[in-house]
C-alpha cells in the first residue's frame, strides 16, 4: 500500500481520540476552558451519562464574535504565543484541541458573549462541518451544548461502560474541580436532578464537605507548612488514622490547579501513614501542589492528566514530609493504634454463645502449650503451613498475642488464629445462613439520616435493591442524604451508616455478571467492618467463643477475601525448630 496523507477529518477524528476517550472527557475539557476564562460559576447539565447531551454554561470572559469560528480550528488557543511559552504554563489548557476534537466526533453548538459587546454569536458544527454565524442574545460569558456524543464514531460507543459508571466518571471530575477551585460555584445536573452543588465562597473545607461529606470533611486535618518548605509548597487536608478507605481512589492531587493521576505521589501520601493503618485501609487526601511552572511539564499527555517534574524527588519528599508532620503534630500518630483498631464490642457483632472449656472436648491428644514467644525463623515455614479448605479439628485456646492473634493447641500441633480475618468468616457465614433463612433484616428503633459524597448518591441510589436484599431499608431523604430504616441481624450494635458506607466502597464501576457473586462480595465488606479487629484485646471467654464458633465453619481456613484466617504449626514442624528432630 503506498504512503499518502491522511484527509483532515480523518486525522481530526484520530486526535480526537487521545483527547475524548468518554463524556467525562468532554466535561473535563469544557471545565478547564470555563475556568481559564475566569468563570466564577458553571453550570454542567447531563443526559444519558453524557451520549445524549452535555451542557456547559459559564459567566466567564466569553470569545469575541469575530473569533468564534476560529475557536473551533485545531490548535488555537489564546493561551500560547511561542514555544518559551510551554516552559511557563499558567492555564489549565493550551492545546488549542478540546474544542475541536469534540466537534469532530459530536454536534455541538456553541454560543459565546465577551463582555465588550452589545450581543453574542453562535455556532453550530457537526461532525467537524461548521456552519453558519448568528447572532443571539445572551449573558456573557460562554455556552457549549455537546449532542450525540461519537454520532460520527459508533464503533467508540460500544467501548463506553454502562450509564451509571460514565455517569459517576462525570461526578468525579466535577467534584475534582469543584475542591481545586472553591471560589468558583459548581453545578452539576445529571437527567434532571441536582447532583452537587457548591458554593462559590471560597471556604475549601466547605467545598470538601460537597466531594467526601460532611462527616468526613468535619474531620480532615488541614495541612500545615512546616518550617523547612521552600519553593515548593504543599497545603490541602488528610484525614486521620481513624478515617480511611478500602483503596486510594481518595487521594486526590493538583498541581498548580491542575487535577492530576500520579501514582508515585499517592504512594507519598499512603507512605506519610507508614504504621498508622491496618494492611489494605488508605487515608483520604485533597493534596494541592504549588511550584513554579518552570519546574513541571504539563505537556506530556493529550489529556493533561500526567506530569512531569523537574525534581521528582524533591516534590515526593515535600508531600510526604507535610502529610506526616501534619498527622505527628496534630497528635493522630499518638492516637492512631487507639482510634484505627477500636471498634464495637464484640457482644455488638454476633451473638455469644457459651464457652467450651478443653475438659468437654474429646481430643487424641493434649500436648502441653508450645512457647508461643519463640517462633520459627523467618522464611522457615513451608508452604504447607497454610491448610487446605477442611474442617478444624477441636482445640484449646491458650491466649492471645499482640491483641491480634490467638494460640491455640490442637491434636497435631500448634494454630495461630488472626482474629480479625476468624471473625469476618464467622459473621461471613452466619450472614448467608440467615439470608438463606430469610430473616436477615432488623428494624431500628430509630431511622437514622446520613450524607453521602454528591459523586456517590447516584451509586447508592442505583443500588437500594441490591441492599434491600441484604438486609437494609435505605430511603432517599432529599439531595445526597439518605434515611436507613433496617439494618441486617449482624450489624446490630455497630454504626449502621459505617455499615452502609463499607457497601459502597464495594460497588464496583463495571456491573458483575452474575448478581449474587456481587452480594457475596458485600456481604464480605460488610463482615470486614464490622469484624473484631487486629489491636483489640479479647477475653478468655471471648476468644474461647470465636474459636469454638470457627470450627464450625464451612471454610475455615480464609477469611471470605481469601486471606488465611491461621498458620498451623506441626508437632514435627517444632521438634525440628527445637533440634529434636533432624
Amino acid at each position: 500500500m503506498p504512503i499518502r496523507l491522511l484527509p483532515p477529518e480523518l486525522t481530526a477524528k484520530i486526535a480526537a481520540g487521545e483527547v475524548v476517550e468518554r463524556p467525562a472527557s468532554v466535561v473535563k475539557e469544557l471545565l478547564e476552558n470555563a475556568l481559564d476564562a475566569d468563570a466564577r460559576s458553571i453550570a454542567i447539565e447531563i443526559e444519558a451519562a453524557g451520549t445524549r447531551r452535555i451542557r456547559v454554561t459559564d459567566d466567564g470572559r466569553g470569545i469575541a464574535s469575530v473569533e468564534i469560528t476560529l475557536a473551533l480550528e485545531r490548535h488555537a488557543t489564546s493561551k500560547l504565543a511561542q514555544a518559551e511559552d510551554l516552559e511557563h504554563i499558567t492555564t489549565l489548557g493550551f492545546r488549542g484541541e478540546a474544542l475541536a476534537s469534540i466537534a469532530s466526533v459530536a454536534r455541538v453548538t456553541l454560543a459565546s458573549r465577551s463582555a465588550d459587546e452589545a450581543r453574542g454569536a453562535q455556532v453550530h458544527v457537526e461532525g467537524g462541518s461548521v456552519g453558519a454565524v448568528q447572532p443571539v442574545g445572551a449573558p456573557p460569558g460562554t455556552t457549549v451544548m455537546v449532542e450525540d456524543l461519537f454520532f460520527a464514531v459508533p464503533a467508540r460507543l460500544k467501548f463506553l461502560k454502562s450509564e451509571l459508571t460514565e455517569r459517576r466518571q462525570i461526578e468525579l471530575v466535577v467534584s475534582r474541580y469543584a475542591l481545586a477551585y472553591p471560589q468558583v460555584r459548581f453545578a452539576l445536573d445529571v437527567g434532571g436532578r441536582p447532583v452537587l452543588r457548591s458554593s462559590g465562597s471560597g471556604d475549601r473545607r466547605e467545598a470538601l464537605a460537597s466531594v467526601f461529606g460532611l462527616d468526613e470533611a468535619r474531620q480532615m486535618l488541614e495541612l500545615q507548612r512546616p518550617p523547612w518548605a521552600g519553593e515548593i509548597t504543599v497545603s490541602g487536608f488528610a484525614s486521620p488514622p481513624s478515617l480511611t478507605r478500602s483503596n486510594r481512589k481518595e487521594i486526590v492531587l493538583f498541581v498548580n490547579g491542575r487535577w492530576i493521576q500520579d501514582a508515585a505521589l499517592t504512594a507519598a501520601v499512603v507512605q506519610a501513614y507508614h504504621t498508622l493503618l491496618m494492611v489494605g485501609r488508605y487515608p483520604m487526601a485533597a493534596i494541592f501542589i504549588t511550584l513554579p511552572t518552570e519546574e513541571v511539564d504539563v505537556n506530556v499527555h493529550p489529556a493533561k492528566s500526567e506530569v512531569r517534574f523537574r525534581s521528582a524527588e524533591r516534590v515526593f519528599s515535600a508531600v510526604q514530609r507535610t502529610v506526616r508532620s501534619t498527622l505527628m503534630h496534630s497528635g493522630a500518630g499518638v492516637a492512631a493504634a487507639a482510634s484505627d483498631w477500636s471498634g464495637p464490642g464484640w457482644v455488638a457483632h454476633a451473638e455469644t454463645s457459651a464457652a467450651i472449656a478443653w475438659p468437654d472436648r474429646s481430643s487424641p491428644r493434649a500436648a502441653p502449650a508450645p512457647d508461643a514467644g519463640a517462633p520459627p525463623a523467618p522464611g522457615s515455614l513451608p508452604a504447607s503451613a497454610l491448610l487446605a479448605h477442611v474442617h478444624l479439628p477441636l482445640l484449646r485456646v491458650i491466649g492471645q498475642v499482640g491483641a491480634t492473634y490467638i494460640v491455640a493447641e490442637g491434636p497435631d500441633g500448634l494454630y495461630l488464629i488472626d482474629q480479625h480475618a476468624a471473625h469476618e468468616r464467622v459473621l461471613f457465614e452466619q450472614f448467608l445462613r440467615e439470608q438463606d433463612e430469610h430473616r436477615i433484616s432488623q428494624p431500628m428503633l430509630a431511622p437514622v439520616v446520613f450524607e453521602v459524597p454528591a459523586a456517590q448518591a447516584g451509586l447508592l441510589q442505583a443500588e437500594l435493591e441490591t441492599l434491600r436484599r441484604l438486609g437494609f431499608d435505605i430511603q432517599p431523604f432529599g439531595g445526597s442524604s439518605f434515611q436507613v430504616r433496617a439494618v441486617p441481624h449482624l450489624v446490630q450494635g455497630a454504626d449502621p451508616v459505617q455499615a452502609v458506607r463499607a457497601v459502597v466502597e464495594e460497588f464496583e464501576e463495571d456491573e458483575t455478571p452474575l448478581a449474587r457473586e456481587k452480594e457475596r462480595r458485600l456481604i464480605a465488606r460488610i463482615c470486614k467492618r464490622v469484624a473484631v479487629k487486629g489491636g483489640q484485646s479479647l477475653t478468655s471467654t471471648e476468644q474461647e467463643d470465636l474459636v469454638s464458633r470457627l470450627e464450625s465453619c464451612d471454610s475455615a481456613r480464609t477469611c471470605p477475601h481469601g486471606r488465611p484466617t491461621m498458620i498451623h504449626l506441626s508437632v514435627e514442624l517444632l521438634e525440628r525448630q527445637f533440634g529434636r528432630r533432624g
